[in-house]
């Protein structure tokens, strides 16, 4: 009896380490940051889904919630579209963080209306969604939504390049991004008042979709040029774009004779602006952004206190060569600010 009991005593020492390692171990792999926030048994799961996770201005903001998240010891799950305007990848990803059990989304939506059953989704299963940097379409899709007012940026490059022809009509080329994105058409229409043209408008002799990468943007620009090479001024939704519009222009001899402005405020704007690829772009902050939103989802795990209405974080035209009254800030403030 003896014998038999002191084994049994061993089999449930062995099986109490067993059962303690297991349990560190877990704890280890679902910690990403300091203590559990809202005092839970784990830390809050928040989700991630950005349009791709190379486009600089997604990897800036996805670094800024992942720092966000480990301030608050919060675990951040990150995923992203292959490419701008891969709907069927983030409704992927809204799917495998709902299953998860993520406590919240943040999204920035390729195209809003291709996401919507699986952000509604989400929300019946009680997660927060919050879109970032891009409002979806209808607005409610989503709880709350903090952004750049896209329409305003893209008014402001208009703004400048409308200033920079100096009264000379516009023979403009348009390259945007993905077609029938909310940023996209946003930004497009707030160039057009910017600049005091239409839809249509005859001055408009290009245009093309790029979906903001560098190498199409080129490819796009070099085939509009093969048509006319009669333009002087280009509109871009972004900076990528605009670096490679820039190369195919100086292919064409083009550069300094077309008015080039952009939108997005990375660091490396301001070289491109020292260099003369472009003139001026509006900086956004991506970085409040993804704060905000990581914040507001953990208040919500604490509380119940679920966010809503559209945040404006703001834009900044920015340049070395001021133009027309317009307010800007030049590309010393513009560094120690890009993507703030």
């Amino acid at each position: 009896m003896v014998q038999r009991s002191s084994v049994l005593v061993r089999l449930v020492a062995v099986g109490a380490v067993a059962a303690a390692l297991f349990a560190a171990g877990c704890s280890t792999e679902r910690t990403g940051g300091g203590g559990p926030a809202g005092g839970g048994t784990g830390p809050v799961k928040i989700g991630l889904v950005t349009k791709t996770d190379t486009n600089p201005y997604f990897v800036t903001l996805r670094d800024a919630a992942k720092s966000a998240a480990d301030q608050q010891g919060a675990q951040l799950i990150a995923l992203a579209g292959k490419f701008d305007g891969d709907n069927e990848g983030q409704v992927a990803a809204i799917e495998n963080l709902v299953q998860q059990g993520v406590k919240g989304i943040l999204i920035t939506p390729s195209n809003s209306g291709g996401i919507i059953a699986a952000l509604q989704q989400a929300k019946s299963r009680g997660i927060t969604v919050i879109a970032l940097d891009t409002e979806t379409d209808p607005k409610d899709a989503v709880d709350a939504t903090w952004a750049t007012d896209n329409t305003d940026a893209g008014r402001k490059q208009g703004a400048y390049v409308k200033a920079m022809l100096n009264g000379t009509a516009p023979k403009l080329l348009m390259v945007d991004g993905t077609a029938g994105a909310a940023v996209d058409t946003q930004r497009h229409n707030g160039f057009l008042e910017g600049i005091g043209l239409q839809n249509g408008a005859p001055q408009i002799v290009g245009s093309a979709n790029a979906n903001g990468d560098q190498n199409l943007a080129q490819q796009a620009t070099e085939n509009l040029l093969q048509r006319s090479t009669d333009v002087n001024s280009v509109y871009t939704i972004n900076e990528p774009t605009a670096r490679g519009v820039f190369v195919a222009m100086a292919a064409k001899n083009l550069t300094g004779k077309v008015a080039l402005g952009s939108i997005d405020g990375g660091c490396q704007a301001m070289d491109d602006l020292k260099s003369g690829k472009y003139a001026a772009t509006v900086m956004q902050f991506p970085k409040k952004m993804a704060q905000d939103g990581v914040n507001a989802v953990v208040a919500f795990a604490k509380n119940g206190t679920k966010p809503s209405g559209f945040h404006d974080t703001g834009s900044q035209l920015i340049t070395d060569k001021p133009l027309g009254g317009l307010e800007s800030k030049d590309t010393g403030w513009g560094r120690q600010n890009c993507w703030g």
